[in-house]
């Protein structure tokens, strides 16, 4: 619901533009006189309940309580009742921050900042002094949480796995640094995309991704229908060890970068367009036709070494012929889930 504009222009009146975000200013002021509201509207709430149940209580005057906000300190009057039941479901009797609060101090954290660099931003920014331990518990009560996130229950099977890494910054010992943070992201048969994992590792290899796959069997996965990778070597052995029926494919888009650093800048447009023909033919003979073209042709004979990275791959590359086409076109694999959505719901 929309908030009246007469009520808008009565707060407004005579304000000073600036002094709408200021520190003390009307945000602020908006911020407590909600929040007083609420907890006298909770407290009128407890009381009438209590009265229907034969009590007798009613209000007891108010305590001062200074709450942390993600802008300032708020200084709320809280309501009390004279039996002293009255529990406060807005700001509970020991809370001494409101959420955005915290948000602000993990959001500041999770970019690399320091303890020191977060009571700098805080105190400059807002005024508002906090102690390190302080923001050592918000900050170690997110670590809990993702890592009773990294061992929850999955899902028994899944129609599309995605394993891939990307590169972010990483606080570690007191230095930001270039990190591979590597990702399983899963497709379920409505479409939906589920992260089922995030792993932190040196260095990628198939002893890691076998490690990863018998997690995820730990955390209940009886089976993927097909998994996507990169090229990495051992990578598709690693995961039939562990899901003997799922069907591997690499990733046409790691085989195209992976091809297109063979070739010169310049070149890279033409060689991708060509290479179409073969990763978008509609049999795996008339892929292997393609990639036969491609190498006799005038850039298969100028950078030998794509048509030979597509062969040495190719096990791994031909595994998305077998499905059919979808929307009058033959699918790639960054679109194959579509497809198993369909196979899977005959199982569903």
């Amino acid at each position: 619901m929309a908030i009246d504009k007469d009520v808008l222009d009565q707060l407004l009146a005579g304000r000073d533009p600036g002094d709408l975000f200021a520190k003390d200013g009307l945000i602020d002021e908006l911020k407590k006189a909600l929040a007083e509201r609420m907890l006298s509207a909770e407290l009128d709430d407890h009381l009438e309940g209590e009265g229907a149940a034969g009590a007798i209580n009613r209000r007891n005057g108010s305590s001062r309580k200074t709450m942390l906000t993600g802008t300032s300190k708020v200084t709320l009057e809280v309501p009390r009742d004279r039996a002293g039941t009255f529990d406060p479901k807005l700001i509970a009797k020991y809370q001494r921050r409101l959420p955005d609060f915290d948000d602000k101090i993990i959001s500041m954290y999770a970019r690399g900042m320091t303890v020191r660099e977060i009571r700098g931003h805080l105190e400059e920014l807002y005024g508002i002094d906090v102690s390190p331990d302080l923001i050592s518990t918000i900050t170690d009560a997110v670590l809990e949480a993702v890592a009773e996130w990294q061992g929850r229950p999955l899902d028994a099977c899944y129609p599309l796995v995605f394993f891939d890494a990307i590169r972010v910054k990483i606080r570690d010992e007191g230095f930001v640094r270039n990190k591979a943070v590597y990702i399983a992201l899963g497709i379920l048969p409505d479409g939906t995309k589920e992260i089922l994992g995030l792993w932190i590792e040196q260095t990628e290899g198939a002893k890691f991704w076998l490690r990863v796959m018998n997690e995820l069997r730990n955390r209940g996965v009886g089976d993927i229908l097909i998994a996507v990778v990169d090229g990495l070597k051992g990578f598709p052995e690693a995961i039939n060890v562990a899901f003997p029926a799922t069907v591997v494919q690499t990733c046409i888009v790691h085989q195209l970068r992976t091809s297109m650093g063979f070739a010169s800048w310049k070149d890279r447009k033409p060689i991708a367009q060509a290479l179409r023909a073969v990763y978008r033919a509609e049999t795996q003979e008339a892929g292997l036709a393609a990639l036969e073209a491609f190498e006799q042709g005038p850039w298969g004979r100028r950078y030998p070494a794509i048509a030979q990275s597509w062969r040495r791959h190719w096990d791994q590359v031909i595994p998305f012929f077998a499905f059919p086409e979808l929307g009058g076109s033959i699918v790639v694999i960054a679109d194959v889930w579509l497809i198993c959505r369909s196979q899977v719901a005959q199982f569903a």
